[in-house]
């Protein structure tokens, strides 16, 4: 029991450290090597030299893995894109697609949200990315601070799911899934979300036709010049996802195909005469990947020394055994454990909640039967055991963008807020309500569902 009370300390201590705003992996890798050295003091048999020496080729390995060598080419993707503008031309394609009716700017914005969240892969760098583009225009059309600020901190949600996703690689990689059957399965859950949100802005300017005005005609040669505009950009980014999702390529090289796509539509765009990729900009590119990538390969470093704490504490075993002991029905345990990762997705960014709290609630999910691997997952939930670790991956990763959005210290607001000086972050949580509302529906329809997620998968696997 020791070595459990030791473990609490620990998980008590970290949320301690990100209140006080250490940075993540710092916070991971402090918790793991302190919580080990107690350990040793706590239970001498758990030696804290061993543990020590493991670091040699801990880090190696994470840096070597080939399926996270996928990171940093989405991510350089992701700065690519921006860099050349490609942002937006997703939106002003997007608003000349469907910007003429009521609302129609800020329904544009979340299709543009979701197509450059199937570039960038972050949620944070979305909402910040299309914050910049879209806050102005739908400042200068009149709509409704509430409405412009609360859209675009949803629309930023899409990044973390619309494949291809890092937090989406990351998963499969912790529980050992099939990346490419993790963007399989996100397809129509995103999909989903996007059509819900563009719903729920149609109502509320149909209820409340004051928090947007008549949409201004667009010139026709202008509309034309933004639709041509979108073509290249939405063929590039489409191949990407329909050849992962058909599995014609694996993540990696798709990865590196999308990287050279946008650095040749880039410079040609250059060469044309028009606003494109720079040798400056290029080189801006590599840095911001670089900071980029560095910080993420040290959360995962930080998150392998810290469940490595966990482990030796044996927190996930405790936490099995205590669910598979308390008689609860496993679809109110599956539910339970949703709610946390929305209450901890108020304040942990998505990747680091990922390799936190995924090592906890996966084994936990598959011992609630008290059977092995395949039998338990079979026995409690009613389908296979490859299956469910997609159906939990989803589930999980729609719970951790609803967090983003979460009163009171979702992450997206602050970001929104932060372009938006001049309107109170209550307003902005207020016109996120009606996209929160929706995405609860959306959790509720794939509990209940399963094969919302599992469709694709399964028939593209057949």
């Amino acid at each position: 029991m020791e070595r459990e009370l030791v473990g609490l300390a620990g998980l008590v201590a970290f949320f301690v450290l990100l209140a006080l705003r250490t940075p993540v992996g710092l916070a991971m890798l402090v918790i793991g090597i302190a919580g080990n050295c107690a350990l040793s003091i706590v239970a001498p048999f758990l030696r804290f030299e061993p543990y020590l020496k493991s670091f040699k080729t801990l880090l190696w390995e994470n840096m070597a893995s080939y399926d996270l060598s996928v990171v940093p080419l989405f991510v350089l993707m992701g700065f690519l894109a921006s860099h050349a503008n490609l942002s937006r031309d997703l939106f002003r394609g997007m608003n000349a697609l469907i910007g003429g009716v009521r609302g129609g700017v800020a329904i544009a914005a979340i299709g543009a949200c979701a197509g450059f969240g199937a570039v960038c892969g972050s949620s944070l760098a979305t909402a910040s990315t299309m914050g910049r583009i879209a806050l102005p225009e739908l400042r200068r059309l009149n709509y409704s601070p509430r409405l412009a600020t609360g859209s675009l901190a949803a629309g930023g949600t899409l990044g973390i799911l619309i494949p291809p996703s890092v937090a989406l690689v990351i998963y499969a990689i912790i529980v050992e899934a099939s990346i490419i059957s993790m963007f399989q399965a996100a397809v129509l859950p995103g999909l989903l979300a996007v059509a819900f949100f563009m719903l729920v802005i149609a109502v509320m300017v149909r209820v409340k036709p004051d928090l947007a005005p008549e949409a201004p005609p667009m010139d026709p040669a202008e509309r034309r010049q933004a639709l041509v505009r979108l073509i290249p950009v939405m063929a590039i980014f489409g191949a990407i996802i329909l050849g992962l999702g058909l599995g014609l390529f694996t993540p990696t090289p798709a990865a590196a195909i999308g990287v050279l796509a946008v650095l040749v539509f880039g410079f040609a765009r250059r060469m044309f005469g028009e606003e494109g990729l720079t040798a400056g900009k290029v080189r801006t590119s590599l840095l911001e990947t670089a900071v980029t990538s560095g910080m993420i390969y040290f959360i995962l470093f930080g998150a392998e020394v810290l469940k490595g704490f966990f482990t030796r504490a044996n927190l996930p075993s405790a936490l099995a055994s205590w669910a598979g002991s308390s008689g609860l029905d496993p679809f109110l345990l599956l539910v339970l454990m949703l709610a946390v990762l929305i209450l901890l997705g108020c304040f942990m960014e998505s990747l680091a909640m990922i390799l936190v709290i995924v090592p906890f609630f996966w084994p936990t999910l598959l011992d609630l039967n008290g059977g092995d691997y395949v039998t338990a997952a079979q026995a409690t939930f009613g389908m296979g055991a490859e299956d469910l670790k997609i159906w939990f991956g989803i589930l999980a990763l729609v719970v951790v963008e609803l967090g983003l959005i979460t009163p009171p210290v979702g992450l997206n607001v602050f970001i929104i807020s932060a372009l938006a000086r001049d309107t109170p972050m209550s307003e902005t949580f207020r016109g996120v309500m009606p996209f929160f509302a929706i995405e609860i529906v959306r959790v509720g329809l794939l509990l209940a569902l399963p094969g919302i997620a599992l469709f694709l998968p399964r028939l593209l696997s057949g």
